[in-house]
């Protein structure tokens, strides 16, 4: 698990980089490479800041190795470009983390994230109020929306310690 002062010090920047995220692929079902470039920005400068320098450059080799995979995911159709780049710009913050953690956390979150976009969009006024939002209609599910949510309950959990 990270350190609960690096969680302390990524949570600000990856949490408005997650609602922005989730926002956007739910809006348009693209996730802006603005954003991935965000994200690897915050590991750049805030993760060496915070995090041994041996441990901040393993980082790098696990975003490498996610977006190896997520080239290959995308290829053959399993997920979108966007979802693959977004998660390998987050996958180095998980460099110290318990596999079986991450992997338990990112499955409650596809699955909490794709029953409340489900259940949303059977909501009347929350429709209404969006009503240009094209993953109401689309075929796919919005990714960003669960991959944004497994790198925010991650580093929130990180901070547990301090309370």
């Amino acid at each position: 698990m990270i350190s609960p002062m690096a969680a302390l010090a990524f949570l600000p920047f990856a949490l408005p980089i997650g609602i922005w995220v989730s926002w956007s692929d739910m809006k348009f079902m693209k996730i802006p490479n603005k954003a991935v470039l965000a994200m690897a920005a915050v590991y750049l400068v805030v993760g060496v800041l915070v995090m041994p320098f041996q441990l901040w450059l393993w980082g790098w080799a696990v975003g490498a190795a996610a977006l190896a995979a997520g080239f290959i995911a995308n290829a053959t159709g399993l997920v979108g470009a966007g979802d693959a780049k977004f998660a390998a710009a987050m996958a180095p913050v998980f460099v110290h983390a318990d596999l079986r953690f991450v992997l338990g956390l990112i499955a409650a979150c596809i699955l909490g994230a794709f029953t409340a976009h489900r259940l949303a969009r059977l909501i009347p006024a929350v429709r209404n109020a969006t009503t240009d939002w094209q993953s109401w209609t689309h075929k796919d599910f919005p990714m960003g929306l669960a991959l944004s949510g497994t790198l925010i309950f991650y580093l929130a959990a990180a901070l547990l310690p301090l309370f």
